[in-house]
């Protein structure tokens, strides 16, 4: 999909709300009074006004929602984008037009975003296409600019960039397929990818990533992306860190296959977000330096397998006693974390579709979070958390959950107790860094079984729009 800008406005007569109108064959130029004074009537119960003038199809939609927080007000924006996009769906309109009579840069952006963003469809193995014939959305301000819909325009394409990778299969993507998309981006891009194959990954001793991988037929990989602008505003970077588990079937601890293994396609999607995030940074130009890790492997229980209560050796030197064999996102999470180190870096954020405990404790409506990073890193991102409507939840990591790991025969345990399994995970983590640190355990949003407005069915892409804006505001 394209966004365009064209400055200025026509004459019009509606002076609340953004005017839609999908069809160019007659286009609307203001209202009569008729039609203005029926949408300020619709305006009193309804955010959105449809006026069916054929050939021309009309939607006014109400700027301000008159919502007590601001936040609140363009989540309820986007989510209108989302009906409008519905709407334009169903007319299989192809074109649209929006004139921006509120002259609000953040309402109208929040529109388009949830517009575009509505409108994505995993179509890739379908033989008759259905997805969404809008192509082009033509918009008419006073006081947008082209960077501005540039910007935004580079940050949905990332997000569905993530959608297309959650939603790709284990036939079509397999450890080594997700390297490669991300050597073919950072190509495309202008970011460099470096990737570590089996035997390299043996050689440095990431014990975790070799342990997770030992059931799979097909080979683990590390990948290493970075963008460095000569621009850079950090003197050392911020590393992000993505769980790449392109497939999950618990290993020999071996999940049901109903409403859990049967979409574990999805369990690398803080892989993908990792890499929708550095796609949007490099094209938006954002002068932050920025490195991306993502361990990647099957989890799969074949003669090979690792087995419950095998002692397992990673990369920091740390033995661990496996207790479940489907706890092993943090296995090779913490390997990652482990090689973060040599960095030097201000901040890693690791983010993975890590515990169903996350899910439990909140649903599909956030993330949780915990870590070391400082008050003030944790009260920005949250910030941005809430702007994007991506929002976080801290957890605490008190030391009595730590003890919940400890092991007999290993210097811990991959599983803890029956309960907080999410902060038990992030204790793990906990083991191997030893810099300003968050974990977001995105299980609740990564993978949706229903829509929820510009949330599609199935992968999301949830995070990049958090950490690209926390991402950006610090640079």
């Amino acid at each position: 999909m394209q966004i365009r800008l064209v400055q200025g406005l026509p004459e019009q007569l509606l002076s609340e709300g953004i005017s839609i109108l999908p069809k160019a064959a007659s286009l609307v130029n203001n209202y009569t009074n008729e039609e203005a004074n029926y949408i300020s009537k619709k305006f009193e119960k309804e955010n959105i006004a449809i006026l069916r003038n054929w050939p021309t199809l009309s939607v006014a939609v109400k700027g301000d929602i008159k919502e007590n927080d601001a936040n609140t007000n363009l989540e309820k924006i986007r989510q209108l984008g989302a009906d409008i996009q519905e709407l334009l769906a169903k007319e299989k309109a192809t074109y649209t037009r929006i004139y921006d009579f509120k002259k609000d840069t953040s309402v109208l952006l929040a529109l388009m975003e949830g517009i575009f963003l509505a409108s994505y469809s995993f179509q890739k193995y379908k033989s008759e296409k259905t997805q969404n014939q809008l192509q082009v959305i033509e918009v008419f301000s006073e006081t947008l600019t082209e960077v501005e819909i540039e910007e935004l325009q580079n940050l949905c394409e990332a997000v569905c960039i993530a959608r297309d990778l959650v939603n790709e299969p284990l036939i079509g993507l397999n450890a080594e397929d997700l390297a490669n998309k991300a050597v073919e981006l950072g190509k495309e891009k202008g970011f460099s990818v470096t990737v570590f194959d089996k035997a390299k990954i043996s050689e440095l001793g990431m014990g975790g990533l070799m342990a997770i991988n030992a059931g799979s037929p097909n080979p683990p990989t590390f990948s290493i992306l970075e963008y460095k602008p000569d621009n850079a505003t950090n003197a050392k970077p911020i590393i992000l860190v993505g769980k790449g588990v392109v497939y999950d079937t618990g290993g020999l601890s071996l999940k049901p296959t109903p409403n859990s293994m049967d979409f574990m396609k999805c369990d690398m999607g803080g892989a993908a977000t990792v890499i929708g995030t550095i796609c949007a940074l490099v094209d938006n130009k954002k002068p932050v330096h920025v490195i991306g890790l993502i361990p990647s492997t099957e989890n799969r229980p074949d003669g090979n397998a690792i087995t419950p209560g095998d002692i397992v050796t990673m990369y920091s030197g740390k033995t661990v006693e496996i207790m479940n064999t489907d706890a092993e996102g943090r296995m090779i999470l913490a390997d990652a974390l482990s090689y973060a180190k040599q960095y030097d870096p201000e901040l890693v954020i690791d983010i993975a579709t890590l515990t169903g405990s996350a899910v439990a404790a909140i649903g599909s409506k956030g993330i949780v979070y915990m870590g070391t990073a400082s008050n003030e890193t944790k009260k920005k991102i949250e910030a941005v958390s809430m702007t994007v409507h991506e929002r976080l939840v801290e957890f605490p990591l008190w030391d009595e959950y730590g003890k919940y790991l400890d092991s007999d025969i290993a210097d811990l345990k991959n599983l803890g107790g029956s309960d907080s399994g999410a902060i038990s995970a992030g204790k793990f983590l906990e083991h191997f860094v030893s810099y300003p640190w968050l974990h977001l355990d995105i299980a609740a949003m990564a993978f949706l079984h229903a829509k929820e407005g510009y949330r599609i069915k199935g992968g999301t892409g949830v995070g990049i729009r958090l950490l690209y804006n926390f991402l950006s505001s610090k640079a």
